[in-house]
């Protein structure tokens, strides 16, 4: 299983963004509940610390994007982080805070480690 040092996200959030939206910033999923290149929803900009007063402005931007992720596996799988366990990030990004106890979180994991190994 691919994994880095928690130093070094930038493989796995490059695979994230081509998942999540083909690398298209301006990405709309999810009948609109989903925006930007880590289609990232409202809820989860919120956990992760985000501005919601900035939210429709700052989620197209990659950047902040990452920050808010950051925040998010810090509240919610901090030692997944530490480790560098790309495999628990990538499936709390997309299943949520129990997204690594999720059959449906797999799937997704395997296209990220695709993208990762390429």
């Amino acid at each position: 299983m691919p994994s880095g040092s928690p130093g070094n996200l930038r493989p796995l959030f490059d695979a994230l963004r081509q998942v999540e939206s083909a690398g298209n910033d301006m990405a709309v999923g999810d009948d609109g509940r989903s925006l930007g290149p880590y289609q990232i929803g409202l809820a989860y900009w919120l956990d992760g610390g985000g501005d919601p007063g900035r939210y429709r402005l700052d989620v197209w931007r990659a950047a902040a994007c990452e920050a808010v992720m950051l925040t998010y596996w810090r509240r919610y799988c901090p030692a997944a982080l530490a480790r560098g366990d790309w495999e628990t990030l990538a499936r709390v990004h997309n299943g949520g805070p129990r997204g690594p106890l999720k059959a449906a979180t797999l799937p997704y994991w395997r296209k990220v480690r695709m993208e990762i190994e390429q």
